[in-house]
């Protein structure tokens, strides 16, 4: 998985934005690349939040029209989700207000892909569950790795409720309600083809080398319309408004005239 990047892109210079040892953002071209780094489960805590948040704030900086994301991991884990052994450590007592700090850290992730100006893209290779499986759905393609790779929220399973935003997101995505179903009411494990088949998933393939040179097709293709970003997010924040509005995002018009 680690070779992906380099065998794809290496006709284009390479800008090494962000790397430390929780992600790395590299730019190729109009393309930029956010990798989740480690062989570990990518749970979500405080540090690592930061660290995305960050890499997420450089892309928007550097945006222009043309400009795209594409986020994926490295290892088993695209995102086993939230670090809940972190919160566990504190002891019972601190255990919801720890799990509450870190709900409330990982919705500026969503919303700052929500708002992010140029198509986003999510090249799961690896299981995705709870806030994992959340991250690949705030973009606006997810494509996945067949085997060894499920969608999985997994909250039902540990005995936890959805986050407001956590719901928004997933009745926005998944627009059938018999899939809903099997992913909230029934903590369902989907696998790559059965995701595409509820409309979760855009494609499946048969490797992550091969579900990254996919999600950079797609990537290039969008990147050719060279679409204004602003407008593009504008759209797309009008498209989950329900979402938005719990993230504290606004929508505005805006006239970005190519005529």
């Amino acid at each position: 998985m680690r070779k992906e990047i380099s065998n794809i892109t290496h006709t284009k210079e390479v800008k090494r934005l962000t790397i430390n040892t929780m992600c790395t953002l590299v730019q190729h071209g109009n393309l930029f690349f956010l990798t989740l780094t480690g062989d570990d489960e990518h749970r979500f805590g405080p540090t690592f939040m930061e660290s995305i948040r960050s890499a997420l704030a450089q892309v928007k900086s550097q945006a222009t029209p043309g400009s795209a994301l594409i986020t994926t991991a490295h290892g088993k884990f695209f995102s086993n989700g939230l670090d809940l052994a972190w919160a566990q450590a504190a002891g019972t007592p601190s255990f919801r207000d720890r799990l509450s700090h870190l709900l409330d850290c990982f919705k500026p992730i969503v919303a700052d892909l929500l708002s992010l100006p140029m198509p986003t893209i999510a090249a799961v290779s690896g299981h995705a569950a709870a806030a994992g499986f959340l991250l690949a759905i705030s973009h606006d393609y997810v494509l996945m790795k067949k085997e060894r790779c499920v969608l999985y929220m997994s909250e039902l399973d540990i005995g936890l409720t959805f986050p407001d935003y956590f719901m928004a997101m997933l009745k926005s995505k998944i627009s059938d309600p018999a899939a809903r179903r099997d992913v909230m009411l029934a903590a369902k494990k989907v696998k790559a083809e059965e995701a595409v088949r509820m409309g979760i998933v855009e494609s499946a393939h048969d490797s992550a080398e091969s579900t990254v040179e996919a999600a950079r097709r797609l990537a290039e293709q969008l990147t050719g319309r060279k679409w204004h970003g602003e407008v593009y997010a504008e759209i797309r924040k009008a498209i989950h408004s329900e979402a938005c509005g719990l993230l504290g995002l606004t929508h505005r018009a805006l006239v970005a005239p190519r005529l």
